[in-house]
């Protein structure tokens, strides 16, 4: 029925073009008989609000996902192109804000990702917003139709940042010694870095400094995960206590130093995506066995970015990419050497949290 409405609608359309205009070729009207029927055969994609996403997903549930894609970004069987911004100048009229495109597809997998978010609109606090948001598009690699639309609000990224965190911890550390896991920066992203690094290693303990929150979050995470967390008196405190940190600070100034860290200390960065951002020293990044999620990607917007321009460092320079570990060409943690893993956000995360979203929420 759908196919003869359609075949009618494009056969009076031709009728038409033909007394108006003439003869219209049968190739042209064929084309436009194909174009209506391909643009309204797909059903719209399902939408899940803020809340149902929460509700369901949780930072454990990201892990695996994650690190098979990263494994198989390694392999290149991940296509994951730049990410695209946005800068929104503050005018009378809009901003100040950017915006983020990121997306990709990993091989063999039912759907690709495409993910847009939204942050640093800092003059939504004054509205009683928050400021930043963003949407996941899930598309079926089959067809090429949306499957869904997620508003996520930067959940579901801070839980592929959180699996990430995880996957550096599992190949950077050593598992037959005692963790303790120190946190700069305990915001959002932080939360779901110590919940992922606990489903890794819950014999893990921990402790956090920050400006602003690190009282709230020792005690919020002490209860929800049955971990010991304390309180430093200060970045130096912190690394003077810990063998593996988690940086994830808005990256406006470098955090550590290179004196404060004890042999053998792993540092997982996540507060670098952009260039004018940085959280780990040059010395630092030149002293250590160096991986990054994406080299491409850290040379640009990373950690990476600044001891290039620097001129301390090379590409070359760079020891491998996280999935060499996953993958087990290059080794991970083989003695007391210094290890920053540079944590920038892939489109392969952003796939494989996508898929397991669907795979969860289109159950619902």
């Amino acid at each position: 029925m759908f196919s003869s409405l359609a075949t009618s609608i494009v056969a009076r359309r031709a009728a038409t073009a033909t007394t108006t205009f003439g003869t219209t070729s049968t190739a042209l009207l064929r084309r436009r008989q194909h174009r209506f029927l391909a643009t309204s055969a797909f059903p719209a994609p399902r939408l899940f609000d803020y809340e149902t996403v929460t509700a369901n997903l949780s930072v454990t549930d990201a892990i695996g996902a994650v690190e098979k894609a990263f494994g198989a970004l390694a392999k290149g069987k991940v296509d994951v192109p730049m990410p695209m911004h946005i800068g929104i100048e503050e005018t009378a009229e809009a901003g100040p804000g950017d915006c983020h495109i990121k997306g990709g597809y990993v091989a063999g997998t039912k759907t690709f990702t495409v993910k847009l978010a939204c942050v640093s609109f800092y003059k939504n606090v004054d509205k009683g917003l928050p400021p930043g948001s963003g949407v996941f598009i899930v598309v079926d690699a089959v067809t090429g139709a949306p499957l869904a639309v997620m508003q996520e609000n930067r959940f579901m990224t801070d839980l592929r940042t959180g699996a990430a965190g995880a996957v550096s911890l599992k190949y950077t550390t050593d598992a037959s010694k005692p963790l303790t896991v120190g946190f700069i920066g305990c915001g959002a992203i932080a939360r779901n870095m110590a919940r992922a690094a606990a489903a890794v290693r819950p014999d893990m303990t921990g402790v956090a400094f920050a400006h602003d929150g690190a009282e709230e979050f020792a005690a919020e995470m002490s209860a929800e995960l049955g971990i010991s967390f304390t309180v430093a008196s200060s970045a130096e405190d912190l690394c003077a206590k810990s063998n593996c940190i988690y940086t994830q600070t808005p990256g406006a100034s470098t955090v550590l130093e290179l004196d404060m860290l004890k042999p053998g200390t792993t540092i997982i960065a996540s507060g670098s995506d952009q260039p004018t951002k940085q959280e780990i020293p040059n010395d630092v990044l030149k002293a250590s066995k160096y991986i990054s999620d994406l080299t491409g990607q850290t040379s640009r917007v990373g950690e990476l970015r600044g001891a290039l321009q620097a001129g301390v460092m090379t590409e070359a320079d760079v020891y491998a990419e996280l999935g060499d570990l996953v993958n087990g060409t290059k080794a991970g943690r083989e003695g007391d050497e210094l290890i920053v893993v540079d944590l920038t956000g892939t489109g392969a995360q952003d796939a494989a949290i996508g898929q397991v979203a669907w795979d969860k929420l289109s159950k619902l």
